[in-house]
């Protein structure tokens, strides 16, 4: 079986670095695979290590005819049976399969179904985005859900002193792009409720400087470290006392899996994907979205209840056990390539 991977995603982001988690996982299973990128050296040289060369194209405007060309060739060159397309850009520049592959495209969010016209499956990553699918009018049969699955590589916990925070205080860390749609604006508020608790921040984005401002304005500044993009959070997750997504807006939340993966407690906004996720009160804490007190309450319950922290880290580590680990989502993948092909 021969899998051609199109991925032509930002520079950082949690959907970009699934891609190449799962790309290079397939790898270690044996699977055949050609990978087309939009230009990143980071991202390629973390694929060259784990043994997969990738090769780049612009994935520029509508009138960029050099990848459009480029993608033809390739697949002309490595004859697929299956074009597995991450995202809108990959999925529009794809060619019309006509019967020479199988054309899969990938949907991390509720995404306009009019760049995925030339694909014959489509993929979601939960069951929400899903339902989406056949509410857009995609049949049934050919919407597929397939989780993610997140990283268990060992890693030595960050010091806390590399990041100047007392060894005695409490530690939330929170990762994503620093966008709105994260609402890292009501847990730096809710930091004005959690006296001597510190915030690791880890993220780039437009929101930057307006957060900034925020813990400025709060009072909390000088407890909030800014880390910027963590290729590999590791650490940081194994350093701190709880993990919280605060977003207005998330499909999935891998940043609740992270959490469930490296035993650690999750506090999660009622948004799509950690509601489909998380059972409240049983493997992490739901709070509703944009509510700072909520927030602070459900961080302080459990910074002061142990026995609920360990609970919900033992109740987590079940399900992502169970149903997210990467050796579980590669059996679904591979299951599914043979399934759409056969």
């Amino acid at each position: 079986m021969r899998v051609m991977q199109c991925m032509a995603g930002a520079q950082h982001g949690g959907a970009e670095a699934y891609f190449t988690r799962l790309v290079l996982a397939l790898h270690r299973a044996g699977l055949d695979q050609r990978v087309v990128l939009r230009h990143d050296a980071g991202r390629e040289k973390l694929l060259a290590d784990g043994g997969v060369a990738a090769q780049s194209m612009a994935f520029g405007g509508k009138l960029d005819i050099t990848t459009r060309l480029g993608l033809r060739r390739e697949i002309a060159r490595f004859k697929p049976d299956i074009v597995l397309s991450w995202m809108n850009r990959a999925a529009g520049f794809c060619p019309d399969p006509k019967g020479r592959f199988i054309h899969c495209g990938r949907l991390g969010g509720y995404y306009n179904l009019k760049y995925y016209r030339n694909c014959d499956h489509l993929i979601g990553n939960t069951a929400g985005i899903v339902r989406y699918l056949g509410e857009q009018g995609w049949p049934e049969d050919r919407a597929h859900y397939l989780p993610n699955f997140v990283s268990t590589e060992a890693a030595e916990p960050m010091p806390r002193l590399t990041l100047s925070t007392p060894q005695d205080s409490a530690v939330i860390l929170a990762l994503g792009r620093l966008h709105k749609n994260k609402a890292f604006d009501i847990l730096i508020q809710a930091l004005r409720r959690l006296p001597d608790v510190y915030l690791w921040l880890a993220g780039v984005g437009p929101q930057e400087a307006e957060l900034r401002k925020l813990a400025v304005h709060c009072g909390v500044a000088p407890r909030i470290r800014f880390l910027g993009w963590q290729e590999n959070p590791a650490a940081l997750y194994e350093a701190a006392d709880l993990v919280v997504c605060p977003s207005r807006i998330e499909p999935l939340g891998n940043v609740v899996l992270e959490a469930w993966a490296r035993q650690r407690p999750i506090v999660a906004a009622a948004a799509q994907g950690p509601v489909e996720l998380i059972r409240d009160g049983e493997n992490g804490l739901l709070v509703p979205m944009e509510d700072v007190d909520a927030m602070a309450a459900a961080i302080n319950r459990i910074l002061s209840d142990p026995d609920t922290a360990r609970n919900l880290v033992r109740a987590g580590y079940d399900n992502y056990s169970a149903s997210y680990s990467e050796a579980v989502v590669v059996r679904r993948y591979l299951d599914f390539f043979d399934a759409v092909i056969g």
